[in-house]
């Protein structure tokens, strides 16, 4: 089949369908989608409240608890161990399914009913340990507001982070140790306000650096040992310019960021972020084969739109956010949050471990042959909870998918779902500003509203501050132990927060200053530094001899010698961007 060209319902865009997206519809039986990639991103993450944390009671217990959901999401929650137990089960809120009312109605209301639970860790083995303040977490121990994260050992306010150690203010990173405030960073140790390092060690303010070892504000490095800003010392050298940097001071640590960002903006970057990937497009993309305009995706294969795909190995799938955790997930579309040994799942959420064949349902855990189901534990064969036969489940949900078709849901905006649409944006739980999307495209409170989302108003919470942050003493070596007791006012946003016994040990240990943004502001400035989820076509900015704007020349001779590179690509530098954007050929050759 021919690529077509479609116009979005959401945001009235158009956008292509390719023959291989036909062709994987037709495999699993799904039609056409309506909503662009990036509305049909946007709608999925919708549903994500990744590291904002409220006090909810339990509708069981009663008691007060941490919940990603804060009172005004309505909807129904558990304590993790409760949830977990087998003292409830969720096919007591089954229901019949009604003919005369829309599904994605019915089924809100269901999902608003139901118990979830509160914080979306793992339980039993996969259980976190003395862990109490994060969420969308397991196999943790020790760990104080990570969120999103797996494997971790004494580690505090990260996101994404797997399989790390002692590490700080770090983002979408895997197997480090030691580190403070980086991004996607991979087997580093002692790796410090860096982005996208692998396989180095004593590295400082570097990007994109791999093998690298005592390197201070680099970028695009290969095996180095003792260089600064991209220029090789003898070992003596190095350590006494890094010594006269003075890291250990507040002072000395800003200016050696302002001048670290200068000098990155002065070198070409590649068009696209990622290391060992065959026929791929999109953008933090390592290990990966075949992948259509991904972001962050690490060691998959034929995948098509999808999104923090972190943890290998996820195949065959198409539309998927956060579909991680690995164990053969495979044909998946239209899911979110879901993983551990997931197939056929589709416009689903929050479904893990081991689900088979699931349709448009939440919080399952080990089920197969569902549809419109939420918080089923060990089931198979049921629909809006309630138990059928095989027989009777196949031919009910061959009903409810024509209905759906026959009486289909209309939002607020007039956008219509049909079977194949995701939930729609306006029943999440979620507002827009405390939902993961918003990370990626910021939206006012009236945007938001006017776009069909939801907003939740902040809490008013009252502290008395002991310190501005101003008034930290400038030295990491002149902070006394009665830090810990006090609060202190951000810098930024002048919300209160405060300094943790293992973050100050970490920090002493390490010789850096401590913060002076709270752990919100200091997470929004980290992921600043990647771009939104979304694609250009770009041109290479290699004009012969130097780059285009004159501001980088180039180290050796390029395959297009004294003319412009003629190299056109799919990238998310938007082209006013002040970054150096060549393409892999042209940045290869400059890479030493």
């Amino acid at each position: 089949m021919n690529s077509a060209t479609k116009v979005c319902q959401n945001c009235k865009r158009e956008f292509s369908i390719e023959p291989e997206d036909f062709s994987f519809y037709e495999k699993i039986n799904v039609p056409p989608p309506t909503f662009c990639p990036f509305c049909r991103f946007a709608r999925r993450f919708s549903y994500r409240n990744e590291r904002n944390l409220f006090w909810n009671k339990s509708a069981k217990s009663g008691k007060k608890i941490l919940s990603l959901y804060p009172l005004q999401s309505h909807v129904t929650v558990y304590d993790e161990d409760e949830w977990f137990r087998d003292d409830w089960d969720a096919l007591e809120y089954g229901r019949d399914y009604d003919f005369s009312k829309p599904f994605f109605e019915q089924f809100h209301e269901l999902a608003r009913t139901v118990p979830r639970h509160a914080r979306s860790n793992t339980s039993g083995n996969t259980a976190n340990v003395a862990s109490d303040y994060v969420a969308n977490t397991g196999w943790s121990r020790n760990c104080y507001f990570i969120f999103n994260a797996s494997g971790n050992e004494n580690c505090a306010y990260g996101n994404g982070v797997d399989d790390c150690r002692e590490c700080f203010d770090c983002s979408n990173s895997i197997k480090c140790e030691l580190s403070y405030e980086s991004f996607l960073n991979r087997n580093c140790y002692k790796t410090h306000f860096s982005s996208q390092c692998e396989e180095c060690m004593n590295v400082w303010f570097s990007k994109d650096c791999i093998g690298c070892t005592d390197c201070f504000g680099c970028i695009n490095l290969r095996n180095k040992k003792f260089y600064i800003f991209n220029i090789p010392y003898s070992k003596e050298e190095y350590r006494e310019k890094l010594k006269n940097m003075e890291l250990h001071k507040w002072s000395g640590l800003k200016v050696a960021r302002e001048k670290t960002r200068d000098f990155w903006l002065k070198n070409p970057v590649k068009y696209m972020r990622g290391i060992n990937n065959i026929n791929s497009t999109g953008d933090y993309i390592d290990h990966s084969r075949n992948v259509h305009l991904g972001y962050i995706v690490r060691e998959s294969e034929n995948v098509r739109y999808c999104q923090y795909l972190s943890v290998p190995s996820i195949k065959d799938c198409m539309d998927v956010t956060l579909d991680g955790w690995g164990s053969n997930n495979e044909l998946c579309y239209e899911n979110s949050i879901s993983g551990l040994g997931i197939s056929n799942s589709r416009f689903s959420a929050e479904c893990w471990p081991e689900v088979r064949d699931t349709e448009y349902s939440m919080f399952c855990k080990n089920v197969s042959n569902v549809f419109g189901c939420v918080g089923l534990k060990n089931k198979q064969y049921c629909v809006f909870n309630k138990q059928y036969s095989k027989n009777d489940y196949k031919e009910l949900t061959g009903r409810i998918k024509k209905h759906m078709d026959d009486m289909p849901y209309t939002d607020k905006n007039g956008n219509i779902y049909r079977y194949g649409e995701f939930f729609p944006i306006e029943h999440s739980p979620f507002g827009y500003n405390i939902s993961a999307i918003s990370e990626h495209y910021p939206l006012s409170k009236e945007q938001a509203l006017d776009r069909g989302y939801a907003w939740n108003e902040p809490e008013s919470k009252e502290y008395d501050i002991t310190m501005k942050s101003e008034d930290i003493p400038d030295s990491i070596n002149d902070i006394a132990d009665d830090i810990l007791s006090g609060v202190i006012a951000c810098v930024n946003c002048a919300r209160a927060y405060r300094i943790i016994k293992m973050e100050l040990d970490f920090l002493r240990a390490e010789n850096i200053p401590l913060p002076r943004l709270c752990p919100d502001c200091r997470h929004k400035m980290r992921i600043a530094q990647r771009n939104p989820y979304f694609f250009y076509n770009g041109e290479c900015g290699c004009a012969g001899g130097s780059s285009s704007n004159g501001k980088y020349k180039n180290s050796t001779p390029h395959f297009h010698r004294e003319k412009v590179c003629p190299s056109k690509f799919i990238t998310s530098y938007a082209p006013d961007r002040p970054e150096i954007v060549y393409c892999e050929q042209c940045y290869q050759a400059e890479v030493v």
